[in-house]
Parts: structure tokens; sequence; C-alpha cells
């Protein structure tokens, strides 16, 4: 019986699939790669004769010491023992207070239960161009969604949030028996090329976000009844409405550009 992994891992073992991930990378000969959750190193193995510098972030303290003996020898090479979501990525640009690399990529194997929590932690990395892409997996239904346009179930927070910092490609599906143990799903490699939308929409970032998280709130509400219930007036949302809104539309159902219509709208009559 295989023993259970620690944190709810599951490690990647298929070697085409690790090969595949790393070359979704492209040439990163210059750049400086982070590593999110490396477990055992089969993706790291590959990268850290690719790149410049190599950072891994790794949760589990035991795996970080035996990442740390296996690159010993490779100066490029530095494992953290730490919480991505609580990791500074621009410390890993700088050297003694200078910068000393461009926007980072990165690559990881996502824990399924921190999935949106990691997401959108890169996303808050990437407003500040500290981000050129990444090359991460998920579980197939998260990919799913994420990758989803606008009038679809699939369609959500995340979907938005998402489109709104990066452009998405789903690249491929790896079934449960490519990982040890195996999972209960299915899981997909997406790459993110971090490109924000803020300036094109003509929107300022955080009221942007808290505009989106308003108008996601409650899923079984109309979009209007939302903002309501985030503090717009009845008479507010009328004078701001579009015309080619309709006023029962659910959130899940506007697009990224009639939203930031209707926020601008928004803050020119509050």
């Amino acid at each position: 019986m295989s023993k259970k992994p620690k944190l709810g891992q599951n490690f990647l073992v298929d070697e085409n699939a690790c090969l595949r991930i790393a070359d979704a990378l492209g040439d990163i000969s210059q750049r400086t790669v982070v590593e999110i959750g490396p477990g055992h190193g089969a993706i790291t193995g590959l990268l850290a004769p690719r790149c410049a510098r190599l950072h891994c972030i790794e949760f589990d303290p035991a795996l970080a010491r035996e990442l740390t003996f296996r690159f010993r020898n490779d100066p490029h090479v530095t494992i953290h023992h730490a919480d991505i979501l609580e990791t500074d990525l621009l410390q890993l640009r700088t050297d003694n207070g200078e910068l000393t690399t461009g926007p980072l990529d990165v690559v990881g194997n996502l824990p399924y239960y921190i999935t949106s929590d990691i997401l959108l932690h890169l996303f808050a990395v990437a407003r500040q161009g500290l981000l050129a892409r990444a090359v991460v997996m998920m579980q197939r239904e998260v990919a799913d969604r994420i990758a989803a346009p606008p009038g679809v179930s699939d369609y959500g927070p995340l979907s938005a949030f998402t489109q709104l910092h990066a452009q998405v490609t789903n690249l491929f599906t790896l079934p449960p028996s490519a990982f040890n143990p195996p999972p209960d799903v299915y899981s997909t490699v997406v790459r993110l090329e971090f490109a924000s939308r803020f300036t094109e929409l003509g929107v300022e970032p955080e009221a942007f976000n808290k505009f989106l998280r308003a108008s996601f709130a409650q899923k079984r509400k109309t979009l209007s009844n939302n903002l309501r219930n985030a503090g717009y007036t009845p008479t507010q949302l009328a004078e701001a409405w579009p015309q080619d809104l309709a006023p029962q539309v659910r959130s899940e159902a506007v697009p990224l550009e009639q939203m930031a219509t209707l926020f601008r709208s928004l803050n020119k009559t509050v």
C-alpha cells in the first residue's frame, strides 16, 4: 500500500509530463524561475540545468531538507522552506537590495485545496510587474473554470480575476495514474502569460478588484442585486447602467469590458 502523502500532496511521476511542463516555459537560460511545491524534485531536476536562477518554495520541511541536500552543489538553486502565500517574491529578484533580474517565471503543481489562493497571490504580484509567465498544474475543473468565457456555466469570479490579469492557455490534461499516490481527479497544466488589463479597461486596480468581488458576492443574485448589497442605490445603478446591459443580468454573463464600463459610470455618480 502506498504511503499517504504529507499535506495532501500527490507527486507527479510521469517523466514525459515533467518534460512537457519544463518545455512549456520556453527558453529560460537567462531567467529566474520560482517553483511552487517541488516535492521530490521531478521537475526541479529538469529546470536546474536550464535556468539562470531557480528558487524552490517547499512547505514540507522534510522535502525541503531532501532538496537542499540533492542540490547542494548547485549554487544557482535555492531551496526555501516556506509558504508560497507568505513569500515575498520581490526578494527573489534582488541581491543586497539591488534588483538583479527581470520578471520571474513560475512553475508548479498547485495543491488543490489552495489553488485559488495561490492564483490570487500570483495576480497581486503580477500587478507589480514582477511576473512574466507561469506554467502550473491544477484540478481539471479549476483549469476549465479559469479559461471559461462569460456566459457559460463555468465562468465565475475566479475566471474574471484570472482573465483580468493573464492570458490563459490550457496545455494538456493528466490522468490520476500520472501521480503517486493517484488523486481522485484529473489534472490540467495551464500557461498564464501575465498581462494585466487595468490600463486597457481604464480602471484603477484595487477599486475594480473590490467592485468585481462585490459583483460576484452571491452567485444566484443578479448583478444589480449584488451591487445594491454592496451599497449602491437603485438611483445610482439606474443612472450608470449601460444601455446594452440587460437589467436582470447575472455577473457570470457579463464580459470584463462591460463590467469596466459599468464601474466607470458608477464612479461618476457616487
